[in-house]
């Protein structure tokens, strides 16, 4: 057939007006394909499905994106394809999401380098859901292609993320969605704690933190939430101090710098307290708190007292920090008990599992029950002590009639000394001696060998003291005259006279007759023993009585003959 036509076009070459179209004849006949490659009728931009024309286009026009929850983020990727023959270059991509819905471009690989011929990249859309319904997403992306511009679409749907209602997403999310108290029955405060995260790909700042509710309802918000990085948290505390019998509602309202700007969760609580029992006299251990317990938890002296009594008690800390005693005091101050200063007193620091002794002396003031009760204060749980106090005085104790210590050195450089009793024959022979009453300390005159020694150092030599403080507790004038008189105690009743020696509680004692009263003397010390006038009214009524003596007015200090001696 190419021989034929070649005999043909060779006898048509006479004609030159024919000769064009013999050569284009001949070009169509031998190159088919080239024919085949163009069309005269085609845009000379475009390209053909063999690949010699064409333009950046999306893989799929319309991409599909399904389902994503309400305050949800996901991912969609939109594939794009260089169908060009040379490398082409991407440009700004906008995107144009509906209003339930935030979109953002998130990774752009079309952007790293020029897209190569036949080369496919990726962008990735975040999508997130603001409320339930289908959304759309217009894609603009510019390219260096002969469109200059091309467009994708997204479609899906936003799904509810609860029971029904309208769900408006986060950019904080908060854990938990909402604090429940329960029901509160002790009047302490309760503690939550809430933690606000950052679910974006941008960093949020956390502007204000508060508590919106009554004052009366006791809730507080502390938080030191500033900056949010990307997948950052931070913790909120929300306390409750209930303040009233009943329920409690409030708000925790987060502001930040995220596209919705506030997040707020409910809080709830309801306060039922219990009724208070009777406090008991030792409270509960508390951590980090001394605590002061007794050994006695009622102070009773019993009944019939007519004299002078103490009880100890010993206060032990059974706590697991040092507490320290302020101040040891009776209800009432007129009842005749105090506490001695001696072991337990103000001051006091009591170590864990420590104790002291308090000793507790009572002296009747008047017949009858008394009804009181002693307060330590001190710096441990709950502060106090309290212990009642009990008895029941036969009579009154006259203190009027009480031995007064007069002189006498017991300081630290006195010497005291314990010695065997004496017999009589010793303390006539050597009337400075003195004997022992017991456990009473007395002294006893130095030797002659001590004399003898103790002249040269008498000026450096320590004080020798007699202790008589409380030989003469319990003895009284039941009569009383210039020259003699007669004391009682516990060893019966003895005359004594002025100016004479005699050993009474186991010391010989100087007898001097004073106004109204008698002195009894050893060494330096000096006790004194008061005349209680009122003693001699009852004396005469029972010698008027008993012996027809002679009376007195009651305001002498004579006593009839029979009791006089």
């Amino acid at each position: 057939m190419h021989k034929a036509a070649i005999h043909f076009v060779t006898s048509m070459s006479k004609n030159l007006s024919l000769r064009y179209a013999a050569l284009v004849f001949l070009a169509a006949v031998i190159f088919p394909a080239a024919a085949q490659a163009q069309s005269a009728f085609d845009d000379p931009g475009a390209r053909t499905a063999a690949g010699t024309s064409g333009d950046l286009k999306p893989v799929q026009e319309k991409v599909e994106a399904g389902g994503v929850l309400v305050g949800s983020s996901s991912q969609v990727v939109v594939l794009f394809r260089n169908d060009d023959g040379k490398p082409l270059k991407t440009g700004a991509i906008n995107l144009y999401p509906s209003s339930n819905i935030t979109a953002s471009v998130g990774e752009n690989q079309c952007a790293a380098e020029a897209i190569q011929p036949g080369e496919i990249c990726a962008v990735s859309i975040q999508v997130k859901g603001l409320q339930a319904g289908k959304y759309r997403i217009e894609m603009l992306m510019r390219h260096e292609g002969r469109a200059k511009l091309l467009t994708a679409t997204i479609n899906g749907s936003v799904e509810k993320a609860g029971d029904g209602g309208t769900d408006l997403a986060n950019d904080v999310e908060v854990i938990p969605n909402e604090i429940d108290f329960g029901s509160l029955n002790e009047s302490r405060s309760q503690v939550k704690a809430v933690i606000l995260r950052n679910k974006t790909s941008k960093p949020i700042t956390i502007n204000d933190i508060k508590m919106d509710a009554g004052f009366e309802s006791g809730f507080t918000v502390q938080s030191n939430c500033k900056e949010l990085p990307v997948g950052a948290a931070c913790i909120v505390t929300v306390m409750w101090a209930p303040q009233q019998k009943g329920p409690s509602t409030g708000t925790l309202i987060v502001n930040h710098s995220g596209a919705t700007g506030v997040a707020a969760i409910e809080v709830t609580g309801e306060y039922d307290p219990e009724v208070a029992d009777v406090a008991e006299i030792f409270p509960e251990a508390v951590p980090g708190k001394g605590l002061l317990t007794s050994s006695l938890k009622e102070v009773n002296f019993g009944t019939g007292v007519s004299q002078s009594s103490s009880i100890t008690a010993s206060l032990v800390n059974i706590g697991d920090v040092p507490l320290t005693l302020t101040d040891i005091r009776m209800a009432n101050s007129e009842n005749g008990v105090r506490a001695e200063n001696s072991g337990c007193r103000p001051g006091v620091v009591l170590a864990p599992l420590e104790a002291c002794p308090l000793t507790l002396t009572w002296e009747p003031v008047r017949e009858g029950t008394i009804v009181d009760d002693m307060q330590v204060l001190h710096t441990g749980a709950r502060g106090v002590l309290v212990m009642p106090l009990r008895g029941t005085a036969s009579r009154a104790i006259n203190k009027d009639a009480k031995a007064i210590n007069l002189s006498g050195d017991y300081g630290a450089n006195a010497i005291i000394e314990k010695i065997q009793p004496l017999s009589m024959d010793e303390i006539l022979d050597d009337g400075d001696a003195v004997i022992e009453d017991g456990d009473k300390a007395v002294i006893k005159k130095p030797s002659k060998a001590e004399k003898k020694s103790g002249d040269a150092d008498k000026d450096t030599a320590p004080a020798r003291v007699v202790d008589v403080r409380g030989v003469l507790d319990g003895y009284t004038i039941t009569s009383y005259s210039a020259k003699r008189a007669i004391i009682s105690g516990p060893g019966g009743s003895r005359v004594v006279f002025e100016g004479e020696h005699a050993v009474i509680g186991g010391v010989l004692w100087e007898i001097t007759m004073r106004p109204s009263a008698i002195e009894f003397r050893n060494g330096d010390q000096k006790v004194l023993l008061l005349f209680d006038r009122s003693l001699s009214s009852v004396n005469l009524i029972g010698t008027q009585s008993g012996s027809g003596g002679t009376t007195t007015s009651s305001g002498t200090s004579t006593s009839s003959s029979t009791t006089t001696p």
